[in-house]
């Protein structure tokens, strides 16, 4: 799988973290999460704003073999959202799927 092929992050509207200013600025997303969710595991809780100058984030792994987009640890979703989760948890993948 190349980057090309690797799953955008179509929608983030976690507005608490520093890769989201008007969308995921981070290079890729990790998702992750043993407790019911798939936390974003790149969700940073700062006041300063990070990542690169454009919009071009994406799935770069996967740790929920649960879902039914894995694939060998690798999201096989044509694209997905992050937003805030239930609870505790502060940025989820909501293409998460049991």
């Amino acid at each position: 799988m190349t980057t090309t092929e690797m799953p955008a992050v179509h929608e983030c509207t976690v507005s608490g973290c520093s890769y989201n200013h008007d969308g995921c600025h981070a290079f890729a997303i990790t998702v992750g999460g043993d407790n019911g969710s798939a936390d974003c595991g790149t969700f940073v809780p700062l006041n300063t704003k990070g990542g690169l100058d454009r919009v071009v984030a994406q799935v770069g792994a996967c740790s929920r073999a649960d879902c039914r987009h894995n694939s060998s640890l690798e999201c096989t979703a044509s694209s997905v959202r992050v937003g805030p989760g239930e609870g505790g948890h502060s940025a989820n993948c909501l293409t998460f799927t049991k």
